[in-house]
């Protein structure tokens, strides 16, 4: 359950919940065991003894021979016809791991590079329902597999249920730790990543610096560690260090203007937005926070760099 690494082919894991396939002699999305029946110029008929499936010649890895007993994955073709391939698939049924976006259709939903010559589909209803939330091509979705009532094989997000006991619990010694999760799932509230280390990590909305989408990949800070090992995060910067970044920002527009601005705490909110592009509140903790540390004055509507940090300077 490792984070996404685009630059290699995904492992795939095991889940625990095998048993919710549906039973089959030939299930569409595992792996069997069948023998060549026949060969034809354009590929080889498989059986068990009862049913055929073709492999095509170009989803096949060798020549086979008549009578061999031969490894394929199943899957359903374009047409809806269960074929067979020996290229080794990185998820199948029961299974999980992180798959590659490669196209989207929008009327459709998103299809997934699978390591097999085609590719499957992540349906329209099990995406996010705000369009700018649906992963982008390159990004990595963390699914498993399912097959639909035409017995056709899909994509499905993985669950909770699936996600919770394969996850590594956090630990307080993480707390205000940086890492870098990858969006698996997004509801209401905010958005569920699960970390490079396995962990899984919760981001409220109000903790995002921009809105996320499926599959994107971010940096966090470990705000909370609940005692069952659950942890909040937020894309935002420590109070402390938003503060003094503000404080800088403040000294910076007075350094650039001769050392006064006509900017107070009495100052409208309106204009200290459009002027520093920070709300009154955060204006007002800044220049507390120079006032205390005696770099600033402010009296009769001006703000003016202290004359002990200008001696400082020179």
């Amino acid at each position: 359950m490792n984070r996404p690494n685009r630059t290699a082919k995904p492992a795939r894991i095991v889940s625990k919940e095998q048993g919710n396939a549906k039973n089959s002699k030939l299930p569409v999305g595992t792996t069997v065991t069948l023998s060549v029946a026949k060969m034809t110029e354009y590929g080889y008929f498989l059986t068990d003894g009862e049913t055929n499936i073709l492999l095509h010649n170009n989803e096949a890895t060798r020549t086979l021979s008549q009578g061999e007993q031969v490894e394929v994955f199943l899957y359903t073709d374009h047409d809806g016809r269960v074929a067979a391939t020996m290229e080794e698939p990185i998820v199948q049924v029961g299974e999980f791991g992180w798959l590659e976006v490669v196209e989207i259709i929008t009327r459709m939903g998103v299809f997934l590079n699978n390591g097999i010559k085609r590719d499957v589909l992540l349906f329209v209803d099990d995406l996010p329902m705000l369009r700018n939330e649906w992963p982008r091509l390159g990004d990595m979705i963390l699914v498993s597999l399912k097959r639909d009532k035409e017995g056709r094989l899909l994509a499905q997000p993985v669950s909770e249920e699936v996600i919770a006991p394969n996850a590594k619990p956090g630990t307080p010694d993480m707390l205000n730790k940086v890492l870098d999760g990858t969006v698996y799932k997004i509801i209401g509230a905010g958005a569920f990543l699960l970390t490079e280390g396995e962990h899984v990590l919760f981001i409220h909305r109000d903790e995002m610096t921009e809105p996320l989408r499926l599959g994107q990949t971010v940096q966090a800070r470990i705000s909370y560690v609940r005692e069952d090992g659950k942890m909040n995060g937020s894309m935002k910067a420590r109070k402390e260090q938003l503060y003094s970044e503000d404080a800088d920002k403040l000294m910076r527009y007075l350094e650039n203007r001769g050392g006064s601005m006509p900017y107070t705490d009495d100052s409208a909110p309106e204009v200290i937005r459009d002027v520093f592009g920070m709300s009154k509140s955060a204006f007002k903790r800044a220049l507390g926070k120079l006032l205390k540390e005696r770099r600033i004055t402010s009296a009769e509507g001006w703000t003016r760099i202290a004359a002990s940090n200008e001696a400082d300077k020179s």
